[in-house]
């Protein structure tokens, strides 16, 4: 039988130990909550620095994946000096 837990007053739930440690979920993250087909989802967050957060845009997540092929695909270069990065910009 799959573990229960009770509603209690202001809307508190205890997770029970048998979900809490192989979801590996500790004291203090941010939850969110969805109700999907009559099922409450719930998804731990990870919370970003304000200045952080460019980075991990759809956008610039997108440009981090292309740039990641690129190298992979032998379309990029490395220079040891500017006269090297230089060189190979004038062809």
């Amino acid at each position: 039988m799959a573990p229960t837990t009770t509603l209690r007053d202001r809307g508190r739930l205890t997770f029970p130990a048998e979900v809490r440690r192989p979801a590996h979920l500790e004291a203090g993250p941010v939850l969110e909550f969805k109700v999907e087909a009559g099922r409450i989802v719930m998804t731990p967050k990870v919370l970003v620095d304000a200045g952080q957060a460019w980075f991990w845009s759809e956008r610039w997540q997108t440009m981090e994946r292309e740039a990641d092929a690129d190298f992979a695909g032998g379309r990029a270069a490395s220079f040891d000096d500017l006269d090297g990065f230089l060189d190979d910009l004038e062809g």
